[in-house]
């Protein structure tokens, strides 16, 4: 079963149904559901969600939204060498590269799902659009 970590645009695009992306966001997250794949997130990435989302929403609702979000994809450590790592990289944007080295240290995770391919440039996993995987997976590609 692939292991992915879900960036945050890829969540907000499921969040607020962002056309043409929402359709592939959210076959992921029916996936994670469905126990095909196994969904991961980092802490830096629900708050970012929650941020965006309050902007449009109360309180009570985002946190129900983020709490069923929470039943179906796992949230990964973030911890002092994930930070130091993230310091001490190439990466341009250091929020991505907390993402990346949060994922690497859990040892589990081959694959970040994201729109922003550029700022990850520098990292071990592969990088694939929710699109790219998901033609990817339904061709029979195996990832890693």
């Amino acid at each position: 079963m692939d292991k992915v970590l879900i960036d945050t645009d890829v969540l907000m695009d499921f969040f607020f149904d962002r056309k043409p992306f929402a359709k592939y966001s959210t076959e992921l997250i029916n996936l994670c559901a469905e126990k095909q794949i196994q969904g991961f997130t980092t802490p830096v990435i629900i708050s970012n969600v929650y941020y965006l989302l309050r902007k449009t929403a109360k309180h009570n609702i985002i946190v129900e939204k983020i709490k069923q979000l929470l039943t179906i994809i796992e949230i990964v450590k973030m911890d002092k060498n994930a930070v130091m790592n993230a310091l001490n990289s190439e990466f341009k944007d250091f929020e991505d590269a907390l993402q990346n080295f949060s994922a690497i240290e859990n040892g589990q995770i081959k694959i970040i799902l994201t729109r922003n391919l550029k700022d990850f440039k520098k990292s071990e996993l592969a990088i694939l659009t929710p699109e790219t995987y998901l033609k990817g997976k339904a061709s029979g590609y195996q990832w890693l």
